[in-house]
């Protein structure tokens, strides 16, 4: 006995200094990690939610560098609260608000009210009219009727009802963040020095700029909650300082290794992994608190630090091994989308997962080893009421087999009701809530002007044709009234409005010549006159200088990817049908189109990383059971919940978005731990050759304990989510939460009901 006693000191020691070994090098390498994350920076690049490898970005690409970007400007509008704008104080206001925007840096053009001119060439020479003359209030009146009989001018720098202007401001190509917040700033002060009532600001630069800010806000609250939290439910579970303060060190530790490891590779924080620590910090609890409860318990049964992290991790290491392989293909499965924001958070989250798990078996039995050993009687009084409470839901389980079975079916049959009714939609703002203040900007201009979903057609003059040929504009004046008419543009600019244009201006700038010239001669006269002006940058912006290529560009309603989506439908049959190739041909391009086509992916990426998902937990089940029975059982009560989660969306109205539909897969992959775990406690007590009925209630009571505390850790750190300002992230929050709260009751209720009816053990 005392050979055994010294040996087992002389174990115990060698395992201590190993322990101070491991937490030496962790030590290191959270220095190296401290020193990556530091290099991180916040980025939200719309580029960014293109869908990559889709043939149409290439096309786009190649169309924005003939004719430039499609979404880099800032629309002003300048509210005259219900007067009208023809009012000298009001106009003055918005012509010196015109000369201070065209000074500032980063300000390519500004289209404004004030200096909106109407070209008039005569046989003497070229000139602009002002259209508006704000210094003269006698001529207000003659202004407005010019004004309002001009409908390029309706709609676009004019609202309809006069009560209100709009100024089109053309920024630089691709601001950085620090740049964008700098022009928001000096428009901003601008506005409010001129003390103008009331003004709207929308595009690019401010919500790059707001996302970015709410990113960095929400990162600080969701970090905060969470910790808090988890701080209670430890406290709450094992009721000692330590059991509070270990757990927490060893997840904070996988946060910033999982940081490091995203600035070691300079990938950004975006609006996708702004949600990474969040969801580190709470499924790495995971693993953390399942050892610490197993731990605790051998250590309540009399147990020595040693023999008790030994048995731990011998039971509890292999199924947490299995979990966190999970868990980490459920995010892994996102490589399968088209969007590289989603990618990254996908494969970073993965990752960290791993990281997680080689720190909770490193760090965590180092710290436990150099602790003194937990007081026996709190770890059994924590550990006190846990056996009645699981006793007496298995007793309910045992009491109840057919009328659970029962309710699991028409639960599935009421929830796929609701995923009949889901539908997958987004608009261009779709992250931020209707009371926003960027969403209201951009229904203000929505309800005021000609809109902000910018539209995109290129043309293609035919064979031996250029645009400007007669036979040609009348193609293209052909799809404008279409566009107008029945697509829903408010604005339009074209190769077709520029020979309009030019028409007026060579008949004295008379409004009844905004058209296309009938006469050839006519048109000739027009041609040469594009002929001199074609590498001006306003022309080069819609015609190519050989113009045989052009772009037809406009403004409309966010009205949504589903509607636009039909929408297309129709203006390709119109085209199909009414648009002679020979003369033009047109392929639909553009920013909004790309954002759109992300819902064609979304259903198949989504069913994609599911079905890989349910392949893995398959997999993994059956090579712990070898049984394909078992493989389908375990698959049930975790698909249930998933069904669950997309009837309420059904129920609720709510579409489905390439964010929202992360969440399955997400949902699926950390609520499958909990089947595992309970399977694999199942397979240990098989194993020691007990009946089923009491390897159930033996895996009910040990495991049951753990499924639920770790369910409730990764509730209450999901539920931070729904504090978000965002909705994608608010739904991954809400939606994740249920999921698990549904899993656990199937893995507790329905999951020892299938196995006791339908697996016969060998």
């Amino acid at each position: 006995m005392p050979n055994d006693l010294h040996h087992f000191r002389i174990n115990l020691l060698s395992f201590k200094k190993l322990s101070l070994l491991v937490l030496l090098l962790v030590a290191l390498l959270s220095a190296l990690s401290i020193y990556y994350a530091a290099r991180l920076r916040f980025d939200y690049n719309f580029d960014n939610f293109f869908p990559k490898g889709d043939p149409d970005l290439a096309y786009y690409f190649s169309y924005r560098d003939k004719f430039g970007n499609d979404n880099d400007y800032l629309l002003i509008g300048l509210d005259n609260k219900g007067a009208s704008i023809f009012e000298r104080q009001f106009l003055i206001k918005v012509d010196s608000l015109s000369n201070v925007l065209q000074r500032l840096p980063n300000i390519e053009a500004v289209l404004s009210p004030t200096t909106v001119k109407s070209p008039v060439i005569e046989s003497f020479g070229y000139f602009e009219i002002p259209y508006l003359h704000p210094h003269e209030p006698e001529r207000y009146e003659l202004d407005s009727v010019n004004i309002y009989s001009s409908q390029e001018l309706v709609g676009t720098l004019f609202s309809e009802d006069a009560t209100a202007v709009s100024l089109f401001v053309q920024t630089k190509d691709d601001l950085s963040k620090e740049e964008a917040d700098s022009l928001i700033a000096a428009v901003n002060g601008a506005i409010e020095a001129l003390e103008l009532p009331e003004y709207h600001i929308a595009g690019k630069a401010l919500a790059q700029a707001v996302f970015i800010d709410k990113m960095k806000v929400e990162l600080a609250i969701f970090m905060s909650a969470s910790i808090l939290l988890v701080i209670l439910f430890l406290w709450i579970t094992f009721r000692t300082v330590w059991g509070v303060l270990v757990p927490l060190v060893v997840v904070l530790l996988s946060v910033l290794w999982a940081m490091g490891v995203m600035g070691l590779f300079n990938t950004p924080i975006d609006i996708m992994t702004v949600l990474l620590p969040t969801i580190l910090f709470v499924v790495g609890m995971s693993d953390v608190i399942h050892i610490l409860a197993r731990y605790m318990t051998e250590i309540s049964h009399g147990q020595e630090k040693l023999p008790a992290l030994k048995v731990t991790v011998r039971e509890v290491g292999m199924a947490t091994f299995l979990t966190s392989l999970t868990t980490a293909i459920g995010f892994l499965t996102l490589l399968t989308t088209a969007i590289v924001p989603i990618r990254n958070f996908g494969l970073y989250t993965a990752i960290a997962i791993g990281l997680a798990y080689v720190l909770a078996f490193t760090v965590l039995p180092s710290i436990l080893l150099l602790l003194p050993k937990p007081d026996t009687t709190r770890a059994r009084r924590a550990d006190v009421s846990w056996p009645l409470l699981l006793r007496q839901l298995l007793s309910f389980v045992w009491k109840h087999p057919k009328g659970i079975l029962t309710a699991s079916a028409f639960i599935v049959l009421l929830s796929l009701v609701g995923i009949w009714q889901i539908k997958v939609d987004t608009t261009m703002l779709e992250d931020l809530g209707d009371e926003d203040p960027i969403v209201q900007d951009f229904r203000y201009f929505e309800q005021n002007f000609s809109g902000v979903r910018p539209f995109e057609l290129h043309l293609l003059a035919g064979e031996g044709h250029t645009l400007y040929d007669q036979e040609v504009l009348q193609e293209v004046a052909e799809l404008e009234a279409y566009l107008y008419s029945e697509y829903g543009l408010h604005f339009i600019s074209s190769p077709a409005t520029i020979v309009k244009t030019l028409n007026k201006a060579q008949n004295g700038g008379m409004q009844e010549y905004y058209r296309i010239p009938e006469r050839k001669q006519e048109l000739l006269k027009v041609k040469q006159r594009l002929q001199a002006f074609r590498n001006r940058s306003e022309l080069r912006g819609v015609v190519t200088p050989d113009a045989r290529e052009g772009r037809l560009t406009g403004k409309m309603k966010d009205i949504g990817s589903a509607q636009a989506s039909v929408l297309n439908d129709s203006l390709r049959h119109f085209i199909s049908q009414n648009i002679n190739p020979a003369y033009l041909k047109t392929r639909l391009t553009g920013s909004a189109l790309l954002l759109d086509k992300n819902n064609e992916y979304v259903t198949t990426n989504m069913m994609q990383g599911l079905l890989i998902a349910f392949g893995v937990i398959a997999l993994i089940v059956g090579l712990i059971f070898r049984s394909l029975r078992m493989v389908l059982i375990s698959l049930i009560p975790n698909i249930i919940p998933l069904l669950m989660i997309g009837g309420l969306m059904g129920f609720m109205g709510v579409n489905l978005t390439v964010s929202i539909s992360i969440i399955f897969t997400i949902a699926f992959g950390i609520a499958v731990d909990d089947t595992i775990h309970f399977l694999s406690k199942l397979k240990l007590e098989l194993v020691k050759g007990k009946s089923l009925p009491h390897a159930l209630k033996g895996t009910f009571l040990s495991a049951g304990k753990a499924i639920i505390i770790t369910t409730c850790i990764l509730v209450a750190g999901f539920l931070t989510l729904v504090l978000s300002t965002f909705d994608a992230t608010f739904y991954v929050g809400l939606y994740v939460s249920l999921t698990l709260l549904f899993a656990v009751v199937a893995d507790l209720v329905l999951l020892p009901v299938l196995i006791l009816l339908f697996y016969k053990p060998k």
